[in-house]
């Protein structure tokens, strides 16, 4: 099929004559392509020139040059160029001819004229006999021409648009019918194929006409083994197979050693087309029929790259073999330790891997301990010597019939130096000494404390004689309850090495504890602890001494009164002491000190007595102002009310979780407390809250009187409970659970008490109202003051007591030393 094109060159105000055009021969027109868009092609090929006129050059014609002469007649002449000029003569009447199509090349200029209503037939060039005539004729028929031209351009380009769209709709319609069918004979296949499942064939049309759009759709139907199949079904499943590349899962894997799926897909394959679908498909291997074949396949590697794998895996299986046993050994021996022996009822099992730790009881300690290095319990030291002294000359007392005492209880406050004597009295005597908490004997399993306490006597036995201290027994030797049986198999079996059946001769069982009130009986009677022995704070006497003995070996100032230090630390124990000397030790080795300074001490003592500094706390100046005649209350009524402790030191720098505090101390040791002395304790309780309800008034009283509250009411309720210092109740100690009618009375009697302590102490202050004021700005300036400073303070007022009085109480200190 042939398409006939013509370009046509618009050039307004310059139209060629019929004499420079060249038109087509006779052509055939025929009906392009469905796909062929003459418009796109007619605009394509359209270039907007400027509007002037132009001369082409081409070979089919050339625009005449103007003629000069006018009378003489201008020939179409084409010698100099070359061109062959035809003139085409159109027959018949002008009115009812048509240009079928007129084609002007130049300069790659063309427009396209089309026309199919008739054909034209071109008749050669005539030359006439005359040139009038012919020049005449072509004149007319050229203007016939030019002014139909406009009307047949515009419908041949609305004949060709209108062409266009119906090619373009009837292209669209040709593309849309073959899927519009396509879609409708699959769906209908798909319902007919879901109301036969059991029709092979349809299934088989199914996976055809699906596998031609979607090879996925196949498989997955396939798949899911609802549907009968035959051949051809399986036949589209492998080629689904092959489109998706799926059949890759079913290939062998030389790197994994994967072996082929092919063979058991082709049976299963083969087993559904012949129709037994709903039958399981046996693996190979499962049944007789279809034994497995193993291919055992190496990886190919070289023969030093196997020995060195083979290396590896032996030396690492070895490891791990060899950590396991040790790892088991160390806990089986662990277990044996702890129990003291399997199957034994001695010892137990002697091991060197941490004896210390695991068979304790049957390792004496070392001791280098004696007397000397016991002070500030003297009373308790002699008693302790008799033993030592048995055990050194048993013969001295064993002659007169005497016995050495099985056991020995060190009781006593905590720090006091329990554990300390035990171990002297083992240096002193210079016999094995078995150290055991009480705490170390229960652990998680029964039975496993009356083993240790059983290896615990044997091994001292061995050693005898010798001592066994117990550190803290009310662990193990507490009373016996119900619900706590494992806990009295210990206590069962200790109470029968101790006094049972057999006789253990030459050891001594001493035990310490802080709490010997619950205790059982059974154990602290006599013939198991026949001596009780109490261990008390050292007083001054023994604080000295103790103080010398952890200052000997340390340098010390001049300015250092150890004899002061002594006697103001009352109540301090052992332990205390040894932990002020280290804190001054560290504070001077901090300050670069070569001695340690009489303020390091007192440095060390006012951090164990009132706590730690508190130097980067934020407080107000109205804050600090209110905790300033807080604590001047205090002090103003600790020192004029008799049978108050001295005061020691005044501070409004927060220390703990205090703001401030004034500590006072005893100016010696107290063995007992007089009702003035406990009333003195009220008042001075009550001076901080007084004193900010004198000065700020009563709304602005704070929360910082409420451990001042506490700490009296606890004191009152003592007072009358427990001591008989009430008159309402009388000398009566009440129980923990009193009736409610007595509970209302001592309530009543409490309240009492703090009523008149406040008022007392507020009429003292509104009194010493002048020195309260003194003494808070001494506080607000110094932030802390000792007894020297505020008595300095106070003097011009005359408060407080006189400076006799204190060098009296000083006196009668020293008195106590001597």
């Amino acid at each position: 099929m042939s398409t006939l094109q013509a370009s046509l060159l618009f050039l307004p105000f310059s139209f060629p004559s019929n004499s420079q055009l060249r038109l087509p021969r006779h052509s055939t027109f025929s009906l392009p392509p469905l796909s062929f868009n003459p418009f796109s092609l007619y605009f394509s090929n359209l270039h907007l020139t400027p509007l002037r006129p132009r001369v082409p050059s081409t070979r089919f014609y050339s625009l005449p040059q103007p003629n000069p002469n006018p009378s003489q007649p201008q020939h179409d002449s084409a010698v100099d160029t070359g061109n062959v000029e035809l003139t085409e003569e159109i027959e018949g009447s002008g009115s009812d001819s048509r240009f079928e199509g007129i084609s002007v090349e130049g300069d790659s200029e063309t427009v396209l004229l089309q026309s199919g209503v008739e054909e034209l037939d071109l008749a050669a060039a005539k030359t006439t006999e005359s040139e009038g005539n012919g020049v005449d004729l072509v004149d007319k028929k050229k203007s016939d021409g030019f002014d139909r031209l406009p009307i047949v351009v515009f419908f041949v380009g609305l004949w060709v648009r209108w062409r266009e769209n119906v090619n373009k709709v009837f292209s669209q319609f040709l593309d849309w019918w073959p899927f519009w069918r396509q879609e409708k004979r699959l769906a209908r296949l798909i319902v007919e194929a879901d109301a036969n499942p059991l029709d092979a064939a349809k299934q088989s049309a199914l996976f055809v006409e699906l596998n031609k759009h979607s090879p996925e759709a196949v498989i997955k139907r396939f798949e899911q083994r609802d549907c009968a199949v035959d051949s051809t079904g399986v036949a589209e499943y492998l080629r689904a197979l092959v489109v998706t590349n799926a059949i890759a899962e079913y290939l062998p894997d030389e790197e994994s050693g994967k072996p082929s799926g092919l063979p058991t897909l082709f049976q299963e394959l083969k087993q559904r087309a012949s129709g037994n679908s709903d039958e399981t498909f046996l693996s190979p291997g499962i049944s007789e029929k279809q034994p497995l074949h193993v291919v055992m396949v190496e990886p190919k590697v070289s023969n030093k790259s196997r020995f060195a794998q083979e290396l590896i895996s032996t030396i690492l299986f070895t490891v791990a073999v060899g950590l396991v046993w040790f790892m088991g050994a160390a806990a089986l021996q662990k277990y044996i330790g702890s129990l003291g022996g399997i199957g034994t009822s001695g010892v137990g099992s002697s091991s060197s891997y941490s004896p210390k730790e695991l068979n304790k009881e049957v390792t004496p300690e070392k001791n280098v301990k004696t007397f000397k290095d016991v002070k500030g319990c003297d009373d308790a030291k002699q008693e302790l010597e008799e033993v030592v002294e048995y055990l050194k000359n048993p013969t001295k007392f064993t002659r007169l019939g005497g016995k050495l005492p099985k056991g020995i209880l060190l009781t006593g406050a905590p720090g006091t130096g329990k554990t300390l004597l035990a171990k002297a009295i083992a240096g002193e005597a210079g016999v094995p000494f078995f150290y055991r908490a009480g705490s170390e004997f229960e652990e998680m399993f029964v039975g496993v404390g009356a083993r240790r306490v059983r290896s615990l006597f044997q091994a001292a036995k061995k050693k005898a004689p010798c001592i066994i201290f117990i550190d803290e027994i009310d662990a193990v030797g507490s009373t016996r309850k119900q619900w706590e049986g494992h806990t009295k198999k210990t206590l069962h079996q200790l109470l029968v090495e101790m006094d049972g059946f057999e006789q253990n001769e030459g050891i001594i069982l001493m035990a310490a504890t802080n709490l010997p009130d619950i205790l059982d009986p059974a154990l602290t009677r006599p013939g198991r602890f026949d001596r009780h022995i109490v261990v008390p704070n050292p007083d001054v006497r023994g604080r000295q001494e103790i103080l010398e003995l952890y200052l000997q070996d340390k340098p010390i100032a001049d300015d250092v009164d150890i004899t002061a230090i002594a006697r103001g630390t009352p109540g301090f124990n052992g332990a205390d002491l040894a932990n002020l000397v280290n804190v001054a030790a560290i504070k001077a080795a901090v300050e670069g000190a070569d001695k340690l300074t009489a303020s390091q001490l007192e440095f060390a003592k006012d951090r164990i007595v009132m706590g730690t500094e508190r130097k980067t706390m934020f407080i107000s100046e109205d804050s600090k102002k209110l905790t300033a005649y807080h604590e001047s209350g205090h002090a103003i009524v600790a020192l004029n009310t008799e049978g108050a402790h001295p005061i020691h030191k005044a501070t409004i720098m927060p220390r703990g979780s205090a703001l401030g505090m004034v500590t006072q101390l005893p100016s010696s040791d107290e063995t007992s407390i007089s009702k003035k002395q406990l009333l003195a304790r009220l008042d001075v309780c009550m001076g901080g809250r007084v004193a900010e309800e004198l000065i700020f008034g009563q709304d602005y009283v704070t929360t910082g009187a409420s451990s001042d509250l506490s700490t009296a009411t606890e004191l009152a309720q003592y007072m009358v409970s427990n001591c008989g210092m009430s008159d309402a109740i009388g000398p009566v100690h009440i129980k923990d659970r009193p009736s409610s009618e007595m509970q209302s009375r001592i309530d009543a009697e409490v309240v009492r008490l703090l009523r008149d302590a406040y008022d007392r102490v507020k009429a003292l202050l509104k009194k010493h109202e002048k020195a309260l004021h003194a003494l808070a700005n001494a506080l607000l300036e110094y932030e802390t003051l000792n007894a020297e400073e505020i008595r300095r303070t106070l003097l011009p007022y005359r408060e407080g007591r006189l400076p006799e009085q204190q060098e009296q109480e000083e006196a009668e200190g020293d008195l106590v030393l001597v």
